[in-house]
């Protein structure tokens, strides 16, 4: 019997009644059925033919299908079980494109997943974890060619922030440190089966080169955890139990600044100083 074609399958939503899949709040799950807008999302990922994509937490597959039809070869970690079945039938179609894999993304080796070569990764990601997934991804070992990663516009406007912004804070410094960021993509709680309380954003990343120093990394998390931690005290107060005044000073930052008023490359010389200390 031949195995049909993507363009065979049936309409997400009839094949969910199917299944009789519904979404479930503990996984923060909101599907993303209308192929129009996942085939945006695609495009907007830069994803074609022989390219590799892990898809985290594909649910019942509507961005997966699109990204299937760029050609592009896909590896999709889904935690809840349910969906395999209805993810199988896909890969059925997908012409040994689709890997499945059964398990929980914030557990999950991302080099072993793009079996050691170059790898995009595309997500609409649980609102529940998409934050942390993101923060492992940029400070893990493993190096993505872009993330196109559907967040709660809140989070995405908090990584592509700019200092002076109400968003700006540790997610922006982090992600602008290691990646260039950008919103490429709102969307309405309307797109999504059942609705959010509230409106989704597509963040696009691409790395930069050379990567940042772990060490410098590390000593950043440090720096921004202690001046966003207190972010209305002067940075001489917020800093102070890394060094506090001397260490603003080693960085040539004014210690009686806030640190919403720094700019990424400010923490970037407040990191540095504290390596040296």
């Amino acid at each position: 019997m031949t195995s049909p074609s993507l363009a065979d399958l049936p309409p997400l939503r009839e094949a969910l009644e199917r299944h009789g899949l519904l979404a479930r709040k503990s996984f923060g799950q909101h599907f993303l059925l209308d192929l129009n807008i996942t085939r945006k999302i695609a495009r907007l990922a830069e994803v074609g033919e022989g390219d590799t994509v892990i898809e985290v937490g594909p649910g019942p597959g509507g961005l997966t299908r699109a990204l299937l039809e760029t050609g592009a070869k896909v590896v999709a970690v889904e935690k809840d079980s349910r969906f395999l079945p209805l993810l199988g039938e896909l890969a059925d179609a997908a012409d040994g494109r689709l890997t499945l894999v059964e398990g929980d993304a914030l557990r999950a080796d991302m080099a072993a997943l793009a079996q050691g070569g170059p790898a995009h990764m595309v997500s609409n990601l649980p609102y529940n974890v998409g934050t942390q997934l993101l923060i492992n991804w940029l400070t893990g070992p493993f190096r993505p060619l872009s993330m196109t990663l559907m967040f709660q516009k809140e989070v995405a406007d908090r990584i592509a922030a700019q200092d002076g912004d109400d968003a700006y804070g540790r997610l922006a410094v982090l992600a602008q440190t290691i990646c260039t960021a950008r919103v490429v993509m709102d969307l309405p709680a309307r797109a999504f089966t059942p609705p959010p309380k509230v409106a989704s954003a597509v963040a696009r990343l691409v790395p930069l080169a050379p990567a940042p120093d772990k060490a410098l990394v590390a000593a950043l998390e440090r720096v921004t955890a202690a001046a966003f931690g207190q972010r209305r005290k002067m940075l001489r107060s917020s800093l102070k139990p890394i060094g506090g005044g001397a260490l603003c000073e080693g960085a040539g930052i004014d210690p009686d600044a806030r640190a919403e008023t720094i700019p990424i490359e400010g923490f970037q010389a407040l990191a540095a100083a504290l390596l040296k200390a």
